[in-house]
């Protein structure tokens, strides 16, 4: 029986304005947020990480985009100013947090993007967030994921972890937690099909 619920973060419970994103930064951004993800650039990994300062992981951008330092942070910040909430997630958190699940986080992300993050309101639903950041580990490390079950002490196969990477989620079901992996561009349809696991149907 599933007793705790992990979420990703980005693709899952919140994800960019599609059409002012894909208008104003699309291009300049596909390296992190195109189509094959498996090819970031370890800059990025290391700005997630929280081993790049902003201001560091801005220059190592410019020179990949050819622009200045002032340019590539300024899209960045923007980036992130253009993140809103998933919303047939949000209700799903909702319902789960009303029936009395334990929500947890599990997320790849820089110390910027989070802090905006969560002053969203759903933020408050959660009883736990294993950031990257902050934990300097990340996913599809197997020591990230051990880390969330230590720390709140998890039983894996009481627990699901929801992700929009298929790579993450097979990380997870490694070590004995239930996956699901995500459907970003359908979102309701991939919350109905995550109660039906988490409830059994």
């Amino acid at each position: 029986m599933l007793k705790n619920i992990v979420f990703d973060l980005g693709g899952v419970v919140v994800a960019h304005n599609e059409e002012g994103f894909r208008e104003k930064l699309g291009k300049f951004f596909d390296f992190v947020f195109g189509p094959d993800m498996k090819c970031v650039p370890s800059f990025w990994c290391d700005y997630d990480l929280g081993l790049l300062t902003i201001d560091e992981t801005a220059a190592e951008v410019a020179k990949f985009r050819d622009c200045d330092a002032a340019t590539a942070k300024a899209h960045m910040l923007q980036a992130i100013s253009l993140q809103e909430e998933v919303e047939p997630t949000v209700e799903l958190i909702k319902e789960l947090k009303a029936k009395g699940y334990k929500l947890y986080v599990l997320s790849n992300m820089s110390k910027e993007y989070i802090e905006y993050l969560r002053k969203l309101p759903v933020f408050e639903y959660f009883d736990y967030q294993a950031v990257s950041c902050e934990q300097h580990l990340g996913k599809p490390d197997h020591k990230f994921y051990e880390y969330l079950l230590s720390h709140c002490n998890l039983v894996p196969s009481e627990t699901i972890f929801i992700d929009d990477r298929k790579d993450n989620v097979e990380a997870a079901a490694e070590l004995g937690i239930v996956p699901f992996h995500f459907d970003r561009r359908n979102p309701e349809k991939a919350c109905e099909e995550l109660r039906k696991v988490i409830y059994n149907e």
